[in-house]
């Protein structure tokens, strides 16, 4: 079994990646581009039957630092 965790800072905290991409993204001319959130995707690869749970456990403890970031676990 697959799942993916999308992790993504919280909103109110600074996102200097996101920043910088939405710079270049209007120097090559993409005008309208307003803000960025740049985030990350985590596919694992599980055995059949891993409890959504025990991913959740893994989220917290390693995948996302939850002070800062929120995540989303999808089970494929």
């Amino acid at each position: 079994m697959k799942a993916h965790v999308h992790v993504m800072l919280k909103n109110g905290v600074l996102d200097p990646q996101g920043e910088a991409v939405r710079h270049a993204l209007g120097s090559l001319g993409f005008d309208g581009v307003e803000g960025v959130r740049q985030g990350k995707v985590i596919e694992l690869d599980l055995a059949d039957g891993t409890p959504e749970t025990t991913i959740e456990q893994m989220c917290q403890k390693l995948l996302a630092n939850t002070v800062i970031e929120s995540y989303r676990v999808e089970v494929l």
